[in-house]
This record gives C-alpha cells, structure tokens and sequence, in this order.
C-alpha cells in the first residue's frame, strides 16, 4: 500500500526586524487605547456613583461633584493650594530621608549577615505591623504640634518597607559576580557601589511604591490631629467649621496630587533610572 502524498504548505513570509517592531508598537498602542478606556470608565462611573449619592441622600449630606469641583478650584487659584501641599511634600520627603537612612543600612546588614538578620528580624517585623495611626499618635505625644511628629510618623511607617526590601535586594545579589570580582582584584568599596547598588536600586524603588501611599495617609493623620500647617491641618480646619465641601475638596486635592505623585514622578524616574535594565526597555 502506498504512503500518501503530503504537500507542504508553503512557508510562512519571513517577518523583518522592522516590520517586527512596528507590530509590538501597533500592539502596544492597542494595550495603551483599552487600558485609557477602561480608567476612563472606571472614573466616570465613580463620579456618576457619587452624584447619584448626592441627589438621593438629605439635602447637605453629601454635596455633588461639581459643588466640590468649584470648591477645590478656589482653592487652587487662592494659593492656599501649594502653600499647604508644599508643606505637606517637604515633611513626607524629609521623613522618607530618615526612614532611608535608617532602614537602608539596617536591611544592607540583614541581608549581608545571618547574624544582624537574626538581631534585627524581629524588630523589624514588628515595626512593620504597628497601625500607623499608633504612629500618628506617638509622634504627637513625643513633639506635640510641630512639623516634627508628621516627619517622625513617616520615617516610622517607611523604616520596616525600606529595610526589607533592601534585604531582598542583597540577598538576590548574584554571587558569581561578587567573587569573579574579588578575583579581579576589587575592593570591598567599588564591590558595593558596582555591583550591590544597582541590584539594589530596583528594591529601594519598590520599597518608596509600597511605602509612599501609607506614609502620605500617616503624615496627613498626624497633621489632622496635630499639625499647624499642611493638608491635614486644612482638613481639620474645614471639619471644625462643619464644611463638608471644604473637607471633600481638600481630600479630593490630595487624592490627585498623590496619584499624580506616584504616576508621572516616582514611576518616570523609575523608568529614566532603569533604563539600563533590558526588562525596563521591553517594559515600555
């Protein structure tokens, strides 16, 4: 019995790196189109949620969007805007250069030495776990109202985030690389700055991302309870004169500012930063 015959299909058109490119950047223009599409319903439905809360509920429970919206432009264009968010920003950075500074070394050490990462362990496992409104509070009761407790309660909330990642980050250290530069005669100085620091650094960034959002709630509680400037402190103010207008103005400022923060600044930087890293280049 004879074998039949199979005709071979004909090959497949050899794609060039050109036209290859030019289909990731049509594929990723897509992925871009659906992700805009879907924030942008994701926020429409929100605002759409938010006003039908406010036509169905008392009259002066919850205002409407658009009253907010004209309350927060007046605060915009009267200055009180970058006074307080300005005050704000330079107690959260300041905090986040102690908690670097502390929680750096701490986590360079942990992940370094078995022994500091057994006498630091736990402390540090349970700094990570403490509410920060009990950071809030301890700040207030050590400085009372200054600019001191927003800054200690964000240095408090970040150390543990910072020192754990940084740990991570030593720990994934290629070693072959350590030791293939010991053989080449390095120093224990360039040994660190050439070879730990840029492992490292996509750690610290992870650690400011995961820290960022709970240090700016912790720096605005601790202004609502004990600040004399700051968005927190505008906050109180308006829930003092019984202004739920004011309040969600002053909320709905420091929502945008914060998703433009973490969005167009800590992730630009991150990317200018990283660049270097194949997976960042393929990323964007």
């Amino acid at each position: 019995m004879s074998n039949p015959v199979v005709e071979a299909s004909p090959a497949a058109p050899a794609v060039t790196w050109q036209e290859g490119e030019a289909l990731a950047r049509k594929a990723s223009a897509r992925t871009r189109r659906k992700r805009l599409a879907l924030l942008t319903a994701g926020w429409a439905a929100m605002f759409l949620i938010w006003q039908l809360a406010a036509y169905y509920l008392p009259f002066g429970v919850l205002p409407a969007p658009l009253e907010v919206g004209e309350v927060m432009w007046d605060i915009v264009v009267s200055g009180a805007f970058a006074e307080n968010f300005f005050a704000s920003v330079g107690k959260t950075f300041l905090g986040f250069v102690v908690a670097t500074a502390v929680g750096a070394p701490i986590g360079y050490l942990m992940g370094r030495y078995d022994y500091w990462k057994a006498f630091f362990h736990d402390g540090v496992t349970v700094a990570g776990t403490i509410p920060a409104l009990t950071y809030a509070v301890l700040s207030l009761i050590i400085f009372g109202i200054s600019d001191l407790g927003p800054i200690l309660s964000v240095a408090l909330v970040s150390v543990p985030f910072v020192a754990i990642n940084v740990a991570e980050g030593v720990r994934g250290v290629d070693q072959s690389l350590v030791r293939m530069s010991q053989a080449f005669g390095r120093s224990s100085r360039q040994i660190r700055r050439e070879v730990f620091v840029p492992t490292l650094v996509p750690y610290v960034f992870a650690a400011i991302r995961m820290s960022f959002a709970v240090a700016w709630k912790v720096e605005a509680l601790t202004e609502v309870f004990g600040g004399k400037n700051g968005v927190g402190f505008q906050i109180r103010s308006e829930y003092q004169l019984f202004n739920i207008d004011g309040v969600l103005a002053w909320m709905c400022l420091f929502i945008i500012f914060m998703l433009i923060v973490e969005r167009l600044v800590l992730r630009k930087l991150e990317n200018r930063v990283l660049a270097w890293r194949p997976e960042e280049r393929v990323g964007k």
